[in-house]
């Protein structure tokens, strides 16, 4: 089987050397030698970069040694958030995100660090002695460790 680790090192030894502004989101290699290559950039992926790094990688891998299926796309836009990057080219828009416990948080990202995320909500609060309820907005920090899925939400 071929290592997740040599193909992990192949990707980064081309994003940084021909796309710096490229990362990895995931590289995953499944039984049968079928390799899946998830990629990342701020400014979205070119599908002309994906086929350039197909070519890299086959050139270091020997079909005739270890056969092989190679995938190399982006991470879909409303998949789930898996890398630190994806999150700081994120910031600014709105996530849906899920934490232990089931609850659901909708907000703003305003900043992403490893530990935690920032998301700006609003909650819907009574104020004493009012009728109705008013929208107020509060900074949620949200630690990493309780992040179970994060994503985009999309607006059309």
């Amino acid at each position: 089987m071929i290592a997740k680790s040599l193909i992990e090192q192949l990707v980064t030894d081309f994003c940084a050397s021909e796309h710096p502004d490229y990362y990895i989101v995931d590289v995953a290699v499944h039984p049968g030698n079928r390799i899946v290559v998830e990629l990342g950039a701020d400014e979205g992926i070119s599908i002309d970069v994906c086929v350039v790094l197909t070519k890299h990688i086959e050139a270091h891998l020997d079909r005739e040694v270890e056969d092989f299926e190679l995938e190399v796309g982006s991470a879909g836009l409303t998949s789930p958030f898996k890398v630190l990057r994806q999150y700081e080219g994120a910031i600014g828009e709105e996530l849906e995100v899920l934490r232990k416990g089931g609850v659901k948080e909708k907000g703003l990202l305003t900043a992403a660090t490893a530990e935690a995320i920032t998301l700006m909500v609003v909650r819907m609060i009574r104020p004493e002695g009012a009728k109705r309820k008013q929208a107020v907005e509060e900074s949620l920090v949200i630690p990493m460790e309780e992040v179970l899925q994060a994503k985009r939400i999309l607006k059309f």
